[in-house]
């Protein structure tokens, strides 16, 4: 019977029951037909259990850093500098759009802040310039998915922790497929620029002006080599480089920049608060979701069904990005990493994928999620930022979610993209 706590789940999220109380009711109730009451306070117990973590202190720290980092004109340094790199292309605020949400994926690894800073920033720069309105929302949106990919990274740190994972070697493997992403959406803002002449940003900046942008963008730029370094180098673990990031972007924000102030700090931190406090609760929630799928037997009646299909990996590599994709319509990446990835990702690893590589075909495609309809988080942070409505955006996005789709597919069937820099520094085998 508990094998229907899936089935029951999917139901409370269509009448609209928020993921958390799904998560927990589904279970429980299960639970509680079933004659299990001593299991129902297992399934609450973890609801704790599954907060208290020091890996996850990293998920609070990456947000207020992001924040902080937001609110100290960092993303404005980022735009300006991506401008004197790519302002003179034709098409060049959505190049500069994409290149700025690579940027900003190093300091906040977050697909909703990257929408609202460069969204409210950027949008109305390029109506202005001539783009349509929904255009420029789809391009932020599309390219926001890059945040989540490109170390730092929340839900990398998520499926580490449900995983037993190494973080180093997930943030590792996530830089390519990252940039391969930002690049494949560059060049599909080419095209479409040659054939709808997209107007031209800015003028040809001088190698004098545009050694001055990289100046002032100089400081926020090193927050992803302090923080991918230090892991790397053994400084400092994960959580460890999320509480640097916060000081680092408190040095910036009140010594070097000075563009903070002590006044901004409550609502800065009331912010990363709530923020932090939504995403640890979906953890503490999936940890016990989690629980019920091993009492329930899930992962081997799953196992058993796949198989059934086909033994050939390749083939059923295919069939799970699929899968991936359409639950990636409907729930966020968080909890779906903390769902699926239990009970997917002994199957795979069992016939030979590595983990490393499964864990990254995971995250992105869950992470392009977002931004696909009907459901994508960051489509309706897009049209809140634009006005626009997310209809309208989700048939403009069609053509750069084809790209980030041909990527999934890349990096799935050629693991050398994702594998070759963990392996490289020993992070992976």
């Amino acid at each position: 019977m508990l094998i229907w706590f899936l089935p029951l789940f999917l139901v409370f999220l269509m009448i609209g029951l928020p993921v958390f109380f799904g998560l927990l009711a589904a279970p429980g109730l299960l639970l509680w037909f079933n004659g299990q009451e001593r299991d129902i306070t297992l399934l609450y117990r973890n609801l704790y259990n599954g907060m208290d973590s020091f890996p996850l202190m990293a998920i609070p720290f990456f947000m207020l850093a992001g924040e902080l980092m937001n609110k100290g004109g960092i993303t404005l340094r980022l735009v300006e500098f991506s401008q004197a790199l790519m302002g003179h292309l034709r098409g060049g605020l959505a190049h500069v759009n994409v290149l700025s949400s690579m940027l900003f994926a190093g300091l906040s690894g977050s697909a909703v802040a990257d929408t609202s800073a460069l969204g409210s920033m950027l949008i109305p720069a390029m109506e202005k310039q001539g783009y349509s309105r929904r255009f420029a929302a789809a391009i932020t949106a599309a390219s926001s998915v890059i945040g989540p990919i490109i170390p730092p990274s929340g839900i990398m740190i998520i499926y580490a922790y449900v995983m037993g994972e190494s973080v180093a070697a997930l943030f590792l493997a996530g830089l390519v497929p990252g940039i391969l992403v930002g690049v494949g959406l560059m060049l599909m803002v080419k095209v479409m620029a040659d054939r709808y002449d997209f107007p031209v940003a800015s003028r040809r900046y001088t190698w004098g002006e545009r050694g001055q942008a990289s100046l002032k963008a100089f400081f926020p730029l090193m927050t992803p080599v302090i923080i991918l370094g230090g892991i790397l180098l053994g400084v400092f673990t994960p959580t460890e480089a999320a509480a640097v990031a916060v000081a680092y972007a408190l040095i910036i924000g009140f010594f070097v920049l000075r563009t903070l102030t002590v006044t901004e700090l409550p609502n800065i931190l009331t912010r990363a608060g709530i923020t932090s406090a939504v995403v640890l609760l979906l953890v503490g929630a999936a940890m016990s979701f989690k629980t019920v799928v091993s009492l329930s037997h899930a992962p081997e009646h799953l196992a058993d069904f796949i198989l059934s299909l086909t033994e050939n990996p390749l083939l059923l590599l295919f069939l799970i990005n699929l899968l991936l994709f359409g639950v990636g319509m409907f729930l966020d990446a968080g909890p779906a990493i903390i769902i699926l990835g239990p009970i997917l990702g002994p199957v795979f690893t069992g016939m030979g994928v590595d983990s490393v590589h499964f864990a990254i075909i995971m995250c992105v495609n869950l992470t392009v999620g977002l931004a696909t309809p009907p459901m994508g988080l960051v489509l309706f942070v897009a049209s809140a930022v634009s006005g626009e409505r997310v209809t309208t955006i989700a048939r403009a996005i069609l053509p750069f979610l084809a790209v980030e789709i041909a990527v999934i597919f890349l990096i799935t069937y050629v693991p050398a993209i994702s594998m070759t820099i963990p392996r490289l520094t020993g992070f992976a085998n």
